[in-house]
């Protein structure tokens, strides 16, 4: 290992210590990332220093799927043996696949002897720990959990699962198939160099829903557009506000990634982007500008809260009840239909808005940027090159990511699977007409976002900073009336000047 990557591995792991110590602030702490050339997918560093995603309710039904196929026990129960007693260490932030994933790995115990040890810390905690491990080489992990811009970084530090599997065929699982996996994730979260750093975990995504009665009430058609919904939320407010239901809720929080979320779909659902392909903010063009004042428009026929809301806090007004029509995380849906839900059963699920301008070409952007209809955050995980129990690790990562234990992840806690397979599995397709806990019948709209209009930020170390910091902070004084007199050009002209100069201090231009 070089000296130059010892330093910055030592820099990275003193920065988040003292981050989740309190001896630095968010701001700083991302500011630091960016300067080791350490990104965060903006999606995931809105949740440093957090718990992870609350906006659940009561989903788990497990009830029922807890057999593993035969020939998957068979062979685990057999290539298991010479690892009886080791204990294997995984540690992540709290997403919902993780948060399953702890609740079934007796069940791999079972199995193969094979003690497994989760370890749930905050997200920044994941990458100092990440980070000591590779620097000493050490092996205390022997899996990683990857945010999606740390890709690149740990490229080095893990296993290539398809070489993997095709060279110890002893210790392939049986039916694993690669091809399974989503291509489009694969390609968006987990390849690097033409390599497979490892395999698709987890994939926040965009989708629009709608109260199915309040639609009907009104003779409202669905929304497919920008326009449609504009119409169909400012109509809904003004029928129903005396009854505290209001057209649509945001997640428009100042200085909180949450409204840099909401501001990004706005932007690329009217024809824009954030940055031009020359590398500069393009926020402040015609086509960002609109995207800005539609967003505008929404504020007047939502919630007051929505300007104190993250994703939190739109997600409890969708289960409240508080609101008709969200375009937000297909997260949402599963709690909001769940059995302790007010409005159980009455939520619905459809593809992403669309706007009347075409996308922006990937060739008219810079970093890496996808304009497309439906937002997206991601993750995946990985085997520790330096794992010291590399083969019973490598067992438990192919069990984790099976075609079984991903749709029994999908059941138990509602959110979108990684493979393919698991979209048109019995069990996924059996629950398609429940209205309650459960439900499964939200998935296929997520299944085609995924495959035809996924969107992804751009990929660059500082943007995690200026998507946590200049641009909601800014945004949040517009929709607050602090600064820019309503002036959406004002606010993004003021956004494009701070952008810009992180991305030349960075020398990034």
């Amino acid at each position: 290992m070089s000296f130059k990557r010892f330093k910055k591995q030592n820099f990275i792991i003193d920065s988040a210590n003292k981050f989740t110590a309190g001896k630095m602030t968010k701001r700083d702490f991302l500011k630091k990332m960016g300067m080791a050339g350490v990104g965060f997918s903006a999606y995931s560093a809105g949740m440093l220093g957090g718990p992870g995603r609350p906006f659940f309710g009561n989903v788990a039904h497990a009830d029922g799927h807890s057999t593993t196929p035969p020939e998957v026990a068979d062979f685990l129960r057999e290539a298991g043996k010479p690892y009886a007693g080791t204990t294997i260490r995984y540690t992540s932030e709290a997403t919902p696949p993780t948060n399953v994933l702890n609740e079934l790995k007796s069940e791999f115990t079972e199995l193969t002897g094979i003690n497994v040890e989760i370890e749930i810390v905050p997200l920044e905690q994941v990458l100092a720990k990440a980070t000591q491990d590779v620097q000493g080489q050490l092996g205390t992990y022997d899996i990683y959990y990857l945010d999606q811009a740390w890709t690149s970084t740990f490229s080095p530090d893990t296993i290539d699962p398809v070489e993997y599997y095709e060279a110890n065929p002893d210790l392939a699982m049986p039916g694993f198939d690669f091809d399974d996996f989503s291509k489009p994730l694969v390609e968006g979260i987990c390849e690097y160099d033409g390599k497979w750093i490892g395999l698709p975990f987890d994939i926040p995504i965009f989708t629009l829903m709608y109260r199915k009665d309040i639609l009907e009430k009104h003779g409202i058609e669905i929304p497919r557009t920008y326009e449609d919904f504009t119409k169909a939320v400012e109509m809904i407010t003004a029928a129903e506000k005396e009854n505290n239901i209001y057209g649509t809720g945001l997640q428009a929080k100042s200085g909180h990634y949450s409204l840099e979320c909401d501001w990004t779909q706005a932007v690329w659902g009217h024809g824009g982007s954030i940055f031009g392909a020359d590398k500069n903010f393009s926020g402040n063009d015609e086509q960002g500008i609109a995207g800005l004042e539609w967003y505008q428009n929404l504020l007047k026929n939502a919630p007051a809260a929505s300007v104190t809301s993250t994703w939190d806090g739109q997600w409890q007004m969708g289960s409240a009840g508080q609101i008709a029509l969200c375009q937000s995380w297909a997260e949402f849906f599963p709690g909001w239909n769940a059995d302790d839900s007010k409005v159980k059963g009455l939520w619905e699920m459809a593809k992403p808005l669309e706007g009347s301008a075409s996308l922006r070409s990937r060739d008219d952007v810079g970093f890496g940027e996808i304009p497309g209809w439906g937002h997206q955050g991601g993750s995946s995980i990985a085997l520790s090159r330096y794992s010291k129990n590399e083969e019973a690790a490598w067992l438990f990562l192919q069990w984790a990511c099976s075609k079984d234990i991903m749709t029994r992840c999908t059941l138990i806690g509602g959110f979108a699977p990684m493979r393919n397979s698991s979209f048109t599995d019995p069990r996924i397709v059996e629950r398609k007409g429940l209205e309650g806990s459960g439900t499964t019948r939200h998935l296929d709209t997520v299944k085609w976002t995924i495959d035809n209009v996924m969107a992804s930020e751009p990929d660059l170390p500082i943007w995690a900073g200026v998507a946590n910091n200049e641009i909601p902070t800014e945004l949040g004084k517009l929709l607050t009336g602090q600064e820019y007199d309503g002036s959406a050009k004002k606010c993004m002209d003021q956004i494009a000047k701070l952008v810009d100069a992180v991305v030349d201090e960075a020398d990034l231009g």
